[in-house]
């Protein structure tokens, strides 16, 4: 029996000790590492297993640290970190105090950039490379490893565009598997498909014609081919290109043949693949499929509505209405600032649009929900999905901004669903035409109502709710945090003294509603599952000032810091928005 290789490699300058020969049992062995811790801790799949060859290729003919390192996004970075110092604990992977999904500077010399959306890897190496230039290192290389998906991106090739003037010493590699999250789309995707098929001739080559030295499509999988072009581009100056094609998923038929599936798979069975069973039985739907669903419903009957999603099609649940209504619903790829202006474009020619966008992802279009939908006031439907903290993807992915980045906007409704049904009777009223833009947010996972898909009500706009009466203390919740205050007064020895609102409107605010609490009660609280600074606390505590109320307002929501991964209970209880501590606040009036 061949004894274990990997369980010596404590970080590269070990497995540079290897004979070329071994790698292939490196390969395998590093597979069957990451398939069985992924299986019972959960974490992202398919992107790992795909460029396990790769990774091993790159640490074995580069010197890093020294040399650096940049993988794009990070979902495919498990392999790079077992190998680099972290195989021992690998197992807290996206765990509360373990270690990162995605690479991050703090956590390792190893990575070399903190990543966890896409398409920033070639511009950050970019930049790597030129201070190096100027430093006189001129020796040191920089490598950018990024997807197929994610080269589609603008900024993708802004860093293209930039690095074909320069001298830099770079190497991209496109990893190329035909998948992001869900299947790539667009035009480039078929290039990069008429290339691997050989049909695409020399001359045409796009990636030449940005005066890189192109090399590939070479098989990502097979460790010597990779090890043989890496150990020739080492010798290249200049920017440098590696096309390579892998398969998402490699080792685990299961992964190879249901790469969405497995992209992020859940538990699983380490052996079989198979995926252990969730039983969804009588349980509340998720949120997405609340939006999937509803839109679907409305698509139906009136013809002018819209779908448009950046990349997430199956994440967001737009795939029904995809499936339903292929020429009103469209994936335009990883590509935030072009989803929204061309919603915005749509919505001139009076198409009602729903732009579904993770709340953090929202983030990489700012200026364009600024300067394409809210100053032309033009009625653009954003549905923001992962609103709030997501959980174990971490401080990349949390959407804990979007009520601060949002409110400021002229022209911007803002509106946070307390249930599933506020949700679908958002969604039926936007649609209804509104006279401007409207951003919608609503967490990731489960609701609380089985029995949602109730007749459609018209939501008046800008109208808050008194959920129940009170006399010492209201408290303000926005959005579906509101359930854990009603859970937590459900819990109390004191329930009649506190009154409890839901400001689902952020903007525009419930003005008459404020006066009539803000004279009633001395201690208001609010709470929101978005950061205290500039979101709907600081709305309410604006307003107090504005009309010198003198109430004490004390705002929860999540503190002045980036969040870690962890559990959304874990999570909510750090920032002291979870039940538990509603109830030991609550009992202190």
């Amino acid at each position: 029996m061949k004894s274990n290789l990997l369980q010596h490699i404590n970080n590269p300058t070990d497995l540079r000790q290897l004979d070329e020969a071994q790698l292939p049992q490196v390969a395998q062995e590093l597979r069957n590492f990451i398939i069985d811790i992924v299986a019972t801790k959960e974490g992202h799949l398919g992107a790992s297993l795909g460029v396990v060859e790769l990774t091993i290729a790159l640490h074995y003919v580069f010197n890093t640290p020294e040399d650096l390192l940049i993988w794009d996004v990070g979902h495919q970075a498990y392999g790079h970190k077992i190998l680099t110092e972290r195989r021992e604990n690998f197992h807290t992977n996206r765990q509360l105090n373990g270690i990162s999904g995605f690479p991050k500077r703090s956590e390792s010399i190893y990575d070399a950039f903190g990543v966890g959306h896409s398409s920033t890897s070639i511009s950050a190496a970019l930049g790597m490379a030129i201070a190096s230039n100027l430093k006189g290192d001129l020796e040191k290389h920089h490598i950018a490893v990024i997807g197929d998906a994610s080269i589609a991106s603008g900024m993708a090739f802004e860093g293209l565009n930039h690095a074909g003037v320069t001298d830099a010493n770079l190497l991209v590699i496109l990893n190329d598997n035909a998948i992001g999250i869900d299947p790539s789309v667009g035009a480039l995707k078929k290039y990069l498909t008429a290339v691997k098929e050989g049909k695409n001739p020399k001359k045409n080559n796009m990636i030449k014609s940005l005066n890189f030295d192109y090399s590939g499509p070479i098989d990502g999988n097979d460790i010597f081919a990779v090890i043989k072009e890496l150990k020739r581009l080492k010798k290249v100056k200049g920017p440098k290109f590696l096309h390579i094609i892998t398969t998402k998923g490699k080792g685990l038929q299961q992964a190879e043949e249901d790469q969405v599936k497995y992209h992020a798979p859940g538990k699983f069975d380490a052996s079989t693949g198979e995926i252990h069973p969730k039983s969804e039985e009588n349980l509340p739907p998720k949120y997405q499929d609340v939006f999937g669903l509803t839109i679907l419903d409305l698509a139906k009957a009136n013809e002018k509505i819209i779908g448009i999603t950046p990349a997430m099609p199956s994440g967001s649940s737009l795939k029904f209405m995809m499936d339903a209504f292929p020429k009103r619903a469209f994936d335009v790829g990883i590509a935030e600032q072009h989803a929204v202006t061309l919603s915005a474009g749509m919505a001139t020619q009076g198409m009602i649009v729903f732009c579904n966008i993770y709340s953090t992802f929202l983030q990489r279009a700012y200026d364009q929900v600024i300067h394409d939908v809210a100053l032309q006031d033009l009625p653009v439907i954003f549905c923001l999905d992962r609103a709030g903290l997501v959980g174990e993807d971490g401080a990349t992915h949390h959407g804990v901004f979007d009520l601060a980045y949002l409110r400021c906007i002229p022209n911007m409704i803002i509106y946070s669903p307390l249930n599933e049904m506020a949700l679908r009777n958002i969604l039926y009223t936007a649609q209804l035409g509104l006279n401007h833009p409207i951003a919608i947010r609503y967490p990731r996972g489960r609701g609380q109502i089985v029995d949602w898909q109730k007749p459609y009500e018209k939501i008046e706009i800008g109208k808050a709710n008194c959920l129940q009466e009170g006399t010492k203390l209201a408290v303000l919740s926005n959005g579906t945090i509101g359930n854990n205050v009603t859970l937590a007064l459900s819990k109390i020895d004191n329930p009649e003294t506190i009154a409890h609102y839901d400001f689902a409107f952020v903007k525009p605010l419930d003005e008459n509603l404020l006066h009539t609490i803000f004279t009633a009660f001395e201690n208001i609280i609010t709470i929101e599952d978005g950061v205290a600074k500039g979101g709907f606390g600081t709305t309410i505590a604006e307003f107090a000032t504005k009309n010198n109320y003198t109430s004490k307002v004390k705002i929860l929501g999540i503190p002045d810091e980036f969040i870690e991964q962890g559990t959304i209970e874990e999570l909510q209880q750090y920032c002291k928005i979870d039940v538990k501590s509603l109830e030991n606040i609550f009992s202190n009036y």
